[in-house]
């Protein structure tokens, strides 16, 4: 495979990889057009490599769509897995908007910002003073149902294959449960209704690089939201890299030594 990086971080170890920083994209047009896989670009390299040069690109470009924006992605999680997806409530910011939302929720509720990663932009609001200020913060409210846990389990999909699923135990501080806000990884076993729930997930939407992020309340799994670009907390790198060139190596066509295929056998005169 002929192989174009935009992140050598996440590419470190791949064979036959020719890594670029991203504003070499316009003096390398050649170059990545004739690649087979162009791996990890940013958000904004996205069109002008899908359709100004017809790249495939890895992820999938519904990976970058919906993974870009939480709002989208509740969305298209509410279209595919409706039961699995906690109760939400998306509206512009208006006066009225905030009251009609405040009025509908139960205390406590979860409001996040619709681009935000690592535990950042999200509120436990508990109060009016809590909605007030993060009213003021966004332009579009996204406010959630609160579930009530204490984990919630990361699930990592490459392709249609699970590469490592663990527990993010829930921080000193509460609420939080990623690693970067103090939460704890737990490697007991991830039962298979919250794994299956990812790989359901990455197939209907086309996802296949993202760690999902699934509560477990009861028996019964709610997707939170996935990451296209996750914390290598609780993989092995090694296990991860193995399964993005096998992923990337069974989607590579082979190359067509003979364009106009095989040839009709036609009857010889004698």
């Amino acid at each position: 495979m002929n192989l174009v990086s935009f992140n050598v971080f996440r590419t470190l170890g791949f064979p036959d990889t020719t890594v670029l920083k991203p504003g070499d994209i316009f003096s390398h047009k050649d170059l990545l057009a004739g690649a087979d896989w162009v791996l990890f670009p940013e958000y904004w390299q996205l069109n002008a490599l899908v359709y100004g040069l017809n790249c495939r690109v890895f992820p999938s470009e519904a990976s970058y769509r919906i993974g870009h924006n939480k709002v989208e992605m509740t969305r298209a999680f509410e279209v595919v897995a409706p039961a699995h997806t906690p109760w939400t409530m998306i509206e512009a910011n208006t006066p009225e908007s905030q009251d009609h939302i405040w009025d509908m929720m139960t205390l406590p509720f979860v409001a996040k910002l619709p681009k935000a990663s690592m535990g950042e932009g999200v509120w436990l609001i508990e109060s009016t003073q809590d909605w007030r200020e993060y009213c003021a913060k966004t332009d579009v409210l996204y406010a959630q149902e609160y579930l009530p846990i204490d984990r919630d389990a990361r699930v990592v999909v490459v392709g249609d294959k699970v590469v490592a699923a663990y527990w993010r135990m829930q921080s000193e501080q509460g609420f939080y449960n990623n690693v970067s806000k103090g939460g704890a990884i737990d490697t007991s076993p991830v039962p298979a209704v919250v794994t299956d729930l990812a790989l359901r997930l990455a197939q209907d939407l086309g996802v296949n690089h993202a760690g999902f992020d699934i509560a477990l309340v009861g028996q019964h799994p709610f997707v939170l939201e996935f990451n296209r670009l996750f914390g290598n907390h609780g993989v092995d790198s090694k296990k991860l890299r193995d399964a993005i060139l096998a992923y990337l190596t069974a989607n590579t066509e082979p190359e067509d030594n003979d364009p106009e295929g095989p040839q009709p056998l036609w009857p010889v005169a004698v």
